[in-house]
């Protein structure tokens, strides 16, 4: 491991040590939807076909080349052959604005662009014709005729390998760990993205580290849906190659049960809201049933919830455990492809009732955290017991050290902390401090002084009125564990309450309300209604109960609208935009606060919770 200093360094270790016939493998969409598998010899060759491809184009060390492509194989293709040449790789979501695309292609100094496909071809055509930086587009997967594919750019390589291949080697020799890897753009949810820039050893640091946390090795098959672009897909991904687990990349996110039956992977790595979606499944699909069937399943679903590993110690735990394994957990396994082991996720809060669930299942969900600008892993629970522990994202990784400072915020310094931004000293300066602490702005604590634990985004913490903070994730991920809720916005900066804004989980409520007759012609007409109000109301004082009273949400608006990253209330990563959810319901929050009357407790009623 000691050799294994940049990331091209990964596959002649991978080729030697653990040779696949199926190394990766993705859909083709121009081949009735077949899987096209690549061997661990089929992916070392193109890789070198494209190395040699881009070395006949003119490209050269220190140049960059942006991709904007779906989970496609063919995006380790690009991306090694980049590497081998000293070729910093930016990519770039698929799923953005205009207005980003615009800025990041240029903000990078992208001379080439890869895309997926035509409709991404579409989005930038423009934008490209417009630029004076960018040579070319090559499109992946292509059926125009005049637009250059990604195909044509490896049968040059290909034709021209023999006399490139001293050149490619001697270029590789001369790549130093600490030279830059990627620009990855963050995804922008407080204004102009800014440019991480990561080097090989930022990102190696963290695939060293965290390959022997993850248990499944060349034995095993993942599927891969997240987006590769983003650093904690990007760098899993190096690291499961480097296991030499088998991995089938999917592109479309409505394609994942399907796989799971057809692959039967063994493990995956996701934001919690897929295993939000799974529960909300398997919960709808409990409903169904009736009588001791229906009361069996429940009671299962009970006891999956309260699993610990204090529990599963305790002989009468174990014997129930054993008969809703028989009864119901053994069921929920099959329609998950009936080999699941481990599930890593990452992105946002992880909500323990569905993480103790799946572990009684059988399942093991292991958080972790970090950032774009940590290349991304700080801390992660492990897979067992004694660094494990639920409600955390475990211990810091080897090489990484953390602090908490005096206000609360989590700092940390290691190899996997980024060169910085490009082209941005001053937001370097402000994030990284002169003793080379990064200031993640994140607010956290240590548990047993081993087990980290995030509260709350330090910039989003705020005062009411009446001098008392308010965690908005923290309330905002309660109201989600409904499975009414899909998003939920906190409010109440400088108001003397707090309320929020609340995007239900339509495909729930709509089930809801058919089994309660409750008739409605659309989304903006089912949230007046009454009976959904009142159901709605419930739950947001159920999660009441729970918290400190000047945490009350006092009041609550529904909203039509299902927030999503193409609809622009959410980021690539799936964390609310609120300036922008701000900016779009201003007439809505400005109806919540219009009237601030209070009883002697500055406490609402139930009678003044409204939508």
């Amino acid at each position: 491991m000691k050799n294994l200093l940049r990331t091209f360094d990964i596959l002649p270790f991978v080729l030697n040590k653990y040779p696949q016939e199926v190394a990766i493998a993705g859909i083709e969409a121009n081949n009735n939807n077949t899987w096209k598998r690549y061997s661990s010899q089929d992916f070392y060759d193109i890789v070198q076909y494209v190395s040699s491809g881009l070395l006949e184009m003119g490209f050269r060390q220190g140049d960059k080349i942006a991709s904007i492509t779906t989970n496609i194989p063919e995006w380790n293709f690009l991306d090694m052959g980049m590497s081998q040449l000293g070729i910093i790789h930016v990519a770039i979501y698929p799923n953005i604005s205009q207005e980003e695309y615009k800025f990041i292609l240029d903000h990078s100094d992208s001379k080439l662009v890869f895309v997926s496909d035509e409709a991404h071809h579409k989005k930038i055509k423009e934008i490209v014709e417009q630029s004076d930086k960018i040579k070319e587009v090559y499109v992946i997967h292509n059926t125009i005729k005049g637009i250059k594919q990604c195909s044509d750019l490896i049968e040059l390589g290909k034709k021209n390998y023999a006399k490139n291949k001293n050149t490619i080697e001697a270029i590789k020799n001369k790549i130093d760990s600490e030279d830059i890897l990627t620009i990855i753009y963050t995804s922008g949810t407080t204004g102009t993205p800014k440019g991480v820039m990561l080097s090989h050893k930022n990102i190696m640091s963290n695939v060293i580290a965290t390959h022997t946390i993850q248990p499944l090795n060349h034995n095993h098959t993942e599927i891969s849906f997240l987006p590769l672009c983003h650093i904690y897909e990007r760098m899993l991904n190096y690291m499961s190659i480097l296991k030499g687990i088998s991995i089938y990349y999917i592109e479309n996110l409505n394609a994942i049960v399907g796989s799971l039956q057809e692959i039967k992977p063994d493990g995956f790595h996701t934001v919690p809201r897929l295993l939000e979606m799974f529960y909300d499944k398997i919960i709808a699909k409990g409903k169904d049933t009736e009588g001791i069937r229906k009361k069996i399943f429940f009671w299962a679903i009970d006891i999956g919830l309260n699993f610990s590993f204090e529990q599963k110690r305790k002989l009468i735990y174990r014997l129930k455990h054993h008969i809703a394994n028989r009864l119901v957990y053994s069921k929920i396994r099959k329609s998950l492809g009936n080999n699941l082991k481990i599930v890593i996720s990452g992105g946002s809060s992880l909500q323990i009732r569905l993480q103790k669930l799946f572990w009684a299942i059988g399942i093991k969900v292991i958080e972790g955290y970090g950032l774009t600008e940590t290349s991304p892993v700080i801390s992660v629970n492990h897979a067992n017991p004694p660094n494990f522990m639920f409600g955390t994202v475990g211990p810091t990784i080897d090489n990484v050290k953390i602090k908490i400072s005096d206000d609360g915020e989590i700092l940390v310094k290691g190899p996997n902390v980024m060169k910085g931004y490009y082209k941005n000293e001053e937001a370097t300066a402000e994030i990284i401090d002169q003793d080379g602490w990064l200031h993640t702005g994140d607010i956290g604590t240590l548990i047993n002084n081993k087990f980290l634990k995030i509260t709350d985004r330090k910039k989003e913490i705020f005062k009411l009125s009446s001098g008392k903070y308010i965690a908005p994730q923290v309330l905002e991920n309660k109201l989600k564990t409904s499975s009414l809720i899909e998003q939920a916005m906190i409010l109440g900066e400088n108001k003397k309450f707090t309320s929020a804004l609340i995007s239900p989980n339509f495909n729930y409520l709509h089930f809801w309300a058919t089994k309660h007759k409750i008739h409605f012609s659309d989304n903006k007409d089912l949230i007046k209604k009454p009976e959904v109000i009142k159901k709605i109301q419930q739950e947001v004082q159920k999660i009441n109960s729970e918290l400190a009273i000047h945490e009350h949400i006092k009041r609550f608006k529904l909203v039509h609208d299902t927030w999503t990253s193409q609809s622009g209330e959410l980021s690539p990563t799936l964390k609310l935009k609120r300036r922008i959810i701000f900016n779009k319901y201003r007439p809505l929050i400005q109806e919540i606060f219009s009237t601030e009357q209070f009883d002697s407790q500055h406490n609402f009623g139930n009678e003044d919770i409204e939508t």
